[in-house]
């Protein structure tokens, strides 16, 4: 079967089970300031998409955890996608209040279409440097999960958490 015919199948299969039409091919978002986010173009790179909402208490206690994760981790391309972006202007004030950094993506039924919609908020997904997804799961996140999941912790920490996890 040829290359294109196996893409094809491949998309084709992962819409029958529900899941992103893209996901086989990664995404392509457009954040608040116009930028383009493209799994493709993060090739080597992690990648952490956080699903969220003005009205989440859960992830709106998350995102300063989120945003330190960020700033420690500029190697690591993190993206917000709100789920109600329908008040665009709404959303970013909220995101501003929130030191929220990162680049935000509304979501919209084009964004859903490509990473699908979360069913529980907060959700975060992580996908490792080759573009598969190690990650996904609702509920809160923390900087240690981040940098754990996506392999940023420091030698010093990992062995300290490793030490904690053998003592019991």
């Amino acid at each position: 079967m040829q290359k294109a015919n196996v893409k094809w199948v491949g998309a084709f299969l992962l819409a029958l089970a529900g899941l992103p039409a893209l996901a086989a091919g990664g995404f392509d978002l457009v954040d608040t300031q116009g930028a383009h986010h493209r799994l493709a173009d993060a090739h080597g790179r992690w990648v952490v998409l956080n699903f969220w909402a003005t009205w989440c208490v859960p992830c709106i206690a998350e995102i300063p955890e989120i945003v330190e994760f960020h700033h420690r981790h500029p190697q690591v391309l993190v993206i917000g996608v709100a789920t109600d972006g329908e008040d665009a202007a709404k959303v970013k004030r909220f995101a501003a209040k929130l030191h929220h950094d990162y680049p935000l993506v509304l979501s919209d039924d084009a964004v859903e279409r490509q990473v699908g919609s979360p069913r529980a908020l907060p959700t975060t997904r992580i996908y490792a440097p080759d573009g598969k997804v190690v990650y996904d799961k609702p509920g809160r996140v923390d900087l240690k999960l981040l940098e754990e999941k996506t392999g940023s912790a420091s030698i010093a920490q990992r062995a300290l958490s490793a030490f904690r996890t053998r003592a019991g």
